[in-house]
C-alpha cells in the first residue's frame, strides 16, 4: 500500500484518482485549498513517495521553511526521508500528483532521484504544466499529460518494491535481493536512480508507515512496546528514535 501522509487541520483537501491507464504509476491527484482559520505549519511523513505540484495561489513556503513556491509554477517534489513542513494560510492553494515509488522516470527525463531527495525543485518550461490548459479542466489535463508522457516501468524495480511491501519493510536487503535475482549494488543503483533513496532506507519507511498505521488505528489498545516488535523493531527505544526522525514527535506524542 502506499501513502501520502499529511497532517490535515482547517484547509479544504481532497483526493481524485486518476484515469485507470495511469493507476500502476500514480496513486492519486490532489488538491489544498486554504480557508480563513489556516495560519499554520502543516507536515508530511516520508511515505518513499515523489510527486509534483503546481501552486494556484499565493507563494507557498516549504521544505520546512527553506523553499518558496510561486504562483504559476510546477515543481518537483523529491522522496522524502524525514518529516517536512509547509506554510499553510487562507491563501495557498496546491493542486499536486502523488506519484507511486520509482515511477517519476516514466514521465519525466530527468536527473537520478537521489539528487531531489528531501527538496523541492522548480521545473523547466518542457516539463511544467501548461497553467491555462489546467484551469480549465485539472484533471482531464493531468490525466491526458501524464498519460501522453508514459514509458513502461522498471519491471524488476517494481518487483522489488513489492517485495518489501508485502514484508511491511521487515527483510534485509540481501534478501531482496536474491528473492528479485540481483545483486545488491544493482539493487542500489536501481533505488537511488529512481526512487531516490538506497533500498535500506526505503524498507525503514515501509517499516515506520506499518508502525504508524497501528498506532493511528480507532481505539487502539496495544501497547508501543508490542507494537514495537510487531514491526521489527527491537524495542520500544527504537521505535521511538525511528519515529521522531519521520515525524519530529514522540508515538505517545503523537
Amino acid at each position: 500500500m502506499y501513502y501520502c501522509e499529511l497532517i490535515i487541520h482547517f484547509m479544504k483537501y481532497k483526493e481524485i484518482k486518476p484515469a485507470p491507464i495511469l493507476a500502476p504509476y500514480i496513486h492519486t491527484f490532489w488538491e489544498l485549498i486554504g480557508e480563513e482559520k489556516d495560519s499554520q505549519w502543516e507536515r508530511n511523513f516520508p511515505d518513499g513517495c515523489g510527486g509534483v505540484v503546481i501552486n494556484l495561489g499565493d507563494t507557498c513556503i516549504t521544505d520546512n521553511g527553506t523553499t518558496k513556491m510561486d504562483f504559476g509554477k510546477t515543481y518537483a517534489v523529491g522522496a522524502t526521508t524525514s518529516f517536512k513542513d509547509s506554510f499553510v494560510d487562507e491563501n495557498i492553494h496546491l493542486f499536486g500528483v502523488c506519484l507511486k515509488p520509482g515511477v517519476f522516470p516514466n514521465f519525466y527525463d530527468y536527473s537520478a532521484q537521489s539528487e531531489i531527495v528531501d527538496i523541492t525543485v522548480q521545473l523547466d518550461h518542457t516539463h511544467s504544466f501548461h497553467l491555462d490548459k489546467f484551469l480549465k479542466n485539472p484533471v482531464g489535463y493531468l490525466n491526458e499529460f501524464f498519460a501522453h508522457r508514459l514509458h513502461p516501468i522498471s519491471a524488476s524495480l517494481e518487483s522489488a518494491l513489492k517485495t518489501i511491501h508485502q514484508a511491511q519493510g521487515q527483510i534485509t536487503i540481501d534478501e531482496i535481493a536474491k528473492r528479485n535475482f540481483t545483486s545488491v549494488r544493482q539493487l542500489e543503483r536501481k533505488f537511488k536512480t529512481h526512487v531516490g533513496v538506497s533500498p535500506k532506507e526505503y524498507t525503514r519507511i515501509i517499516r515506520f508507515q506499518n508502525a504508524l498505521s497501528k498506532i493511528k488505528e480507532p481505539n487502539q489498545r496495544t501497547s508501543l512496546l508490542n507494537i514495537a516488535f510487531e514491526c521489527g523493531y527491537y524495542d520500544h527505544a527504537h521505535l521511538t528514535n525511528d519515529f521522531k526522525k519521520h515525524t519530529g514527535m514522540s508515538p505517545s506524542k503523537f
